[in-house]
């Protein structure tokens, strides 16, 4: 087990360790690729058809304790339609931002809460002298991509399915029916 994983969490299949005393004030960069057998184990861990490709281009810096990852991350991948199962292609080209925060600095219980605002930093909590830069990494790229993928046949397979469509569920969706019923009349 690494200094920077946590007590009863299994290894991360994609790993990277910065060791604090490496990181000083001024802004070490740092350039990431992920090989295919991470790749493979983090498809399989995010439940995605198959990932092609991670880049992650970073700058990493270290003032009055606090620690900061910033930069790109870019991606190319497939995921699983949620209505077909088919594979989706999918792109990630996205900036990112990480904050490192000493677990024994991490809030207790919910009344403690950390509120973050939608530009904030992503958060990662680590342990001992060093932090999973990997971990983050993998991280950061499943919360890029869309929770809810669409293959081109997704709405012929929903009609075949007779799942209803967003125009049928929304909140005017029981005035539609009342108006056809009455029309109907």
């Amino acid at each position: 087990m690494t200094e920077a994983t946590l007590p009863n969490m299994p290894e991360p299949e994609y790993s990277y360790i910065v060791k604090l005393d490496e990181i000083g004030p001024k802004t070490s960069a740092l350039s990431l690729s992920i090989g295919g057998k991470e790749r493979r184990a983090l498809a399989k861990r995010f439940d995605l058809a198959s990932i092609e490709a991670v880049f992650a281009d970073l700058s990493i810096t270290k003032n009055e304790g606090k620690i900061e990852a910033n930069g790109m991350l870019r991606a190319k991948l497939h995921q699983y339609c949620v209505i077909s199962s088919e594979e989706v292609a999918a792109k990630v080209n996205e900036a990112i931002a990480i904050r490192f925060v000493r677990r024994e600095e991490a809030p207790t219980s919910a009344e403690e809460e950390i509120e973050l605002a939608e530009d904030d930093c992503d958060v990662q909590f680590y342990e001992g002298e060093s932090i999973d830069v990997g971990e983050a990494i993998s991280q950061s790229l499943i919360l890029a991509l869309d929770p809810f993928p669409r293959g081109p046949n997704a709405d012929k397979v929903a009609e075949e399915m007779g799942l209803k469509g967003e125009q049928d569920v929304g909140p005017f969706s029981a005035l539609k029916a009342l108006k056809e019923q009455m029309e109907q009349k």
